[in-house]
């Protein structure tokens, strides 16, 4: 296995920057310098991305800035010792030991259990105190390849010994159990459940948590959870089977706050222990914010989350069907719409229809496609409502989008009933029921009230309306063209190219995606020229930096250039996210040009009438394109040119003050 750290990515004594951002863009300029990584500005930028969500100091004058990153080549580990503290966020003041974690986007596991060694030993003040000692970059390795290389000492949620004893403790003894996890599940996650732990020893109270982090996860036995008398979520994401600990009075807050105020959580809850009033969590499990218990989401954060969740899961769904669809007309001939059931009721494989092989297998899959995307609206809602109530919400949620369908209420109505769905179902699961129906509220009572209110709702009140709604919304798309159409595909393109994949990019492939189920060729192609607008103008950015390292090589660092090799392929593919290392590396130059290219093709596409009845593949896919397909290319094919040239004019023309290859000469200086 590669050594995570060498002398090479250890710094000591030297000033790297006064502020957390300048610390870590260095030691990403350190690991590109050394091979490590193959782009240090866009290692930086998942650096600093990681380091906003919540800062990486701890006590003891310690950093762990962390993250995941395409740019990694080698799980590494680069090590500086500054000579004066740099404010990392840590609560009792700056860090003079900083850790720079980085791991590779698809790490293996091995490596992850080594970066979270490292981070557990960092709560050590023996182990700290020995790095603050070292001289030479030498030693500095030998005590890190110490404590990553010895034998791994078993936590808590992974001493069964621990737990068979703690049935013999004394009645009075507290029973503490927790659960520890950060987004990218490499240091807070371990050393919050560390230094949990060790401050319940200090205490005398019987303690175990689980690690749900990179490196795996030990869920806590049962009997476990069923002894203990509260629960500690020290969590920044959702807690994985949240439902093993209803009914258990919780504390939940960031995970970083099981690092910084140990002491205070483990206190927080023995008293919620023996507090009536309590909160526990929920015999649903329904999922919640990571932040505090104290506080509440706002309305519109929740309405977002469980937007997204619901897109999130009916993607698969429409993107398969949508491409079985494209392949059916493919096979069958556009008609395939009129007669795929009579082929498939009247024939089989031994018994082909007019048209022979073809023809049969173009019914096939245009009707399994039809099928596929018949789920668009009850996923949608299913788990909109998922995101509300967890499980006990999503059958209320399909039902509802179901009867949306029925209706003729579209996605709106699927989004609506999801909504109602979702609600109810966390209002039902909330009730203080007698012990003996706990169990029964997630699988019966909670499914059964809650389809009864969400539907009957749909039904009695909101489901016409919402139909007339949307048919009013399909007659204008359909009636939409010359000007209209051009800037709503402006719009769309440029929201596609603001944020790379980001909040932006999705909530305008939502937009699309959702309409597609109700796409015809014939009677209502609006939408299908809304999916085509999207998936061109999501094409051009990468499509366009890789022609600008055509253009002008000189603009750009080596990795840029490599990067742009790949482009080619991302951008062909509809992935936008293929332009983030260059979006990363210089934002203020690339972005607004690739929002310039995608929005001028997105309006092409509109003014053109080009149609896709695939949400995703881009020129993979110009089968589900009918006849229009050439004048896809033509409008691709413009706004990369239009964002390529607009990418080299700004590097030209508006210089930066740092040069694009600065970044390898700091990496030298560091080294040295």
């Amino acid at each position: 296995m590669t050594e995570l750290i060498t002398p090479e990515l250890v710094s000591l004594d030297a000033p790297l920057g006064s502020s957390s951002a300048e610390v870590i863009k260095e030691l990403s300029a350190l690991l590109a310098g050394t091979g490590r990584a193959t782009d240090a500005d866009a290692l930086a930028a998942d650096g600093l991305a990681r380091e906003e969500k919540t800062p990486t100091g701890v006590p003891g004058g310690i950093a762990i800035p962390h993250c995941r990153s395409a740019a990694v080549a080698v799980p590494s580990l680069a090590m500086a010792r500054l000579p004066q503290t740099v404010d990392f966020g840590a609560k009792d003041g700056g860090a003079d030991l900083i850790f720079f974690i980085a791991a590779p986007a698809g790490a293996d596991k091995d490596h992850l259990k080594l970066l979270s060694k490292l981070a557990r030993a960092l709560v050590k003040k023996t182990f700290t105190s020995a790095l603050r000692e070292a001289q030479t970059p030498e030693e500095i390795v030998e005590l890190v390849r110490a404590v990553t290389s010895e034998a791994p000492q078993a936590p808590a949620a992974q001493a069964p010994a621990e737990t068979a004893a703690a049935t013999e403790a004394p009645a009075a003894k507290k029973r503490i159990v927790a659960v520890t996890a950060c987004p990218t599940g490499i240091a807070h996650t371990y050393m919050a459940a560390d230094s949990l732990a060790q401050t319940a020893a200090d205490l005398g109270v019987e303690f175990a948590v689980e690690t749900q982090g990179s490196s795996g996860s030990t869920p806590l036995p049962a009997e476990t959870i069923a002894a203990a008398d509260a629960v500690i979520f020290a969590v920044d994401v959702d807690v994985r089977d949240r439902a093993r600990f209803a009914g258990k009075p919780v504390i939940q807050v960031p995970v970083k706050r099981g690092i910084d105020e140990p002491e205070k959580l483990i206190k927080d809850a023995i008293a919620a222990s023996s507090d009536p009033n309590a909160r526990k969590v929920p015999a649903g499990g329904p999922s919640e914010s990571s932040e505090e218990t104290g506080g509440k989401e706002s309305v519109g954060a929740g309405l977002k989350r469980a937007l997204l969740t619901g897109v999130s899961y009916m993607i698969p769904f429409v993107a398969g069907g949508g491409l079985l669809i494209a392949l059916g007309f493919l096979l069958g001939g556009y008609d395939i719409t009129d007669i795929a059931d009579d082929v498939l009721g009247a024939n089989t494989l031994f018994n082909l229809p007019e048209g022979g092989l073809a023809a049969y297998l173009g019914a096939v899959a245009f009707k399994i496609g039809a099928l596929s995307m018949g789920f668009l609206v009850p996923a949608l809602a299913g788990y909109i409502a998922y995101a509300y109530a967890d499980r006990p919400g999503i059958a209320p949620g399909f039902t509802a989008g179901a009867v949306a369908g029925f209706m003729g209420a579209g996605f709106l109505g699927g989004i609506v009933g999801g909504l109602l769905a979702g609600l109810a179902a966390r209002w039902i699961n909330s009730w203080n029921v007698p012990r003996f129906m706990r169990g029964l509220m997630p699988v019966v009572i909670v499914p059964l009230l809650g389809s009864i209110i969400a539907s009957g709702l749909m039904f009695l009140f909101l489901g016409g309306p919402i139909a007339k709604l949307t048919v009013a919304l399909n007659d204008w798309l359909s009636g939409m063209s010359g000007a209209a159409a051009a800037v709503l595909g402006l719009i769309l393109g440029l929201m596609m190219a603001i944020d790379l994949g980001g909040p932006v990019n999705k909530v305008a492939y939502s937009f699309a995606v959702a309409g597609l189920g109700t796409g015809s060729i014939t009677e209502n192609p609006a939408p299908l020229m809304i999916m085509a607008a999207v998936m061109a103008a999501g094409m051009v950015p990468p499509l366009a930096l890789a022609l600008a390292t055509v253009l002008s090589p000189k603009l750009f660092s080596q990795a840029e250039r490599e990067n742009g090799k790949a482009a080619w392929l991302l951008g062909a593919a509809f992935i936008s996210e293929g332009a983030i290392p260059f979006a990363a590396a210089d934002p203020l130059r690339v972005i607004p040009a690739a929002m310039v290219g995608a929005g001028v093709t997105g309006s092409l596409i509109m003014s053109f009438g080009v149609l896709s009845q695939a949400p995703h593949g881009g020129i993979f896919v110009f089968f589900a394109m009918n006849n229009t397909w050439p004048m896809f290319l033509v409008a691709t094919a413009i706004g990369t040119v239009v964002s390529a040239g607009l990418v080299v004019s700004l590097k030209k023309f508006a210089r930066r003050s740092v040069p694009v290859e600065a970044s390898a000469a700091t990496a030298g200086k560091v080294a040295a």
